[in-house]
């Protein structure tokens, strides 16, 4: 992965957009529905290909050369004026550390514009790097066929709640699994079958409720990581990964099963050093959610520190059994 995808917030500044042609009306429409302020330079009063006039957020400048381009307070630049003159723009945003997207120009961009599903509150972003657009509003069009047209609606309600909750449960591990509740349980399903009112008001209950009552400790996930593809693995551990604040792995277990995980999950590698262990378990004592990966199938005899701390301890399959089985055939015969 080259590019972070970042949410850049317009309301911090000015984008300057460089271009008259349609890449550049193209990107002003993209920027217009977004609602940032725009500072257009273009080469020309109007073309057939312009996006617009100017009006309270897009203001226009005529005639400006590439080096007399005004980049200050700039959040980040779109070129789209062809060569030489996107090559002066990037180099001159590089040297003021603003971001810069040249058109069709990944070599001159330091980020890159995706292909994107716009649900009000919940936005997803495609990118290939620059390298596949194409390929990238063909995902975005599948994507767009699983995402709930209300699903902005139930990202705008969760927000609106969120300080209440964090008053009522102190933990960000017990506010998480909160929210994993509401969004997979009948509050998310109210507000995606329209029903608004109904969900906010099971909502501000299940917060009420989250006050007084104890959360329990989550047991420790134990999972085969199979032969090493992350396309075998089960449906059951894929959902553990996502939902881990800790995997802790062999030092088998290939690189392409942990990329699975949370991204932001803190990672523990066991092995001969007993501290490892020790740090598995202080973590799911401490209430956070931990997933144990071991290499080939799992079975809870190859950890007998877990049964020696006494953790609670749920075995989700990695790998369906046959597929197991035939991996284990086929390191046999090798």
């Amino acid at each position: 992965m080259r590019f972070l995808p970042v949410f850049l917030d317009l309301a911090a500044g000015p984008v300057v957009l460089a271009g008259s042609g349609e890449a550049a009306g193209a990107k002003l429409r993209l920027l217009r529905a977004a609602g940032a302020r725009v500072r257009w330079y273009r080469d020309r009063a109007r073309s057939p290909q312009d996006a617009g006039d100017a009006d309270d957020l897009v203001e226009i400048i005529v005639g400006s050369a590439p080096e007399d381009i005004d980049l200050s307070a700039a959040i980040a630049v779109v070129a789209a004026a062809g060569e030489p003159a996107d090559a002066v723009i990037a180099a001159r945003a590089r040297a003021l550390r603003i971001p810069v997207n040249v058109v069709d120009r990944p070599d001159l961009s330091t980020f890159i514009v995706p292909a994107i599903i716009d649900r009000g509150d919940v936005v997803v972003a495609i990118g290939t790097g620059g390298l596949a657009p194409v390929l990238a509003r063909r995902l975005r069009a599948r994507i767009e066929a699983l995402l709930p047209a209300r699903i902005g609606d139930l990202a705008g309600l969760m927000g609106r709640y969120r300080a209440r909750l964090a008053k009522a449960v102190r933990t960000y591990a017990a506010r998480r699994r909160f929210w994993e509740r509401v969004v997979d349980g009948p509050i998310g399903a109210a507000l995606l079958a329209g029903r608004p009112l109904e969900a906010e008001a099971a909502l501000a209950r299940a917060i009420g409720s989250a006050a007084r009552s104890h959360v329990d400790r989550a047991p420790i996930v134990l999972a085969g990581a199979g032969p090493g593809d992350p396309d075998l693995l089960t449906l059951r551990a894929l959902n553990a990964l996502q939902d881990a604040d800790v995997v802790a792995h062999e030092d088998g277990v290939s690189a392409a099963v942990l990329d699975r995980a949370r991204r932001d999950a803190e990672r523990i590698v066991l092995g001969p050093d007993r501290a490892a262990e020790q740090r598995l378990i202080a973590a799911a004592q401490a209430g956070r959610r931990v997933v144990l990966l071991a290499h080939g199938e799992a079975g809870l005899d190859r950890f007998p520190f877990l049964r020696a701390a006494g953790a609670p301890v749920v075995m989700v399959p990695g790998v369906a059994a046959p597929v197991a089985v035939a991996a284990n055939n086929v390191q046999e015969a090798a």
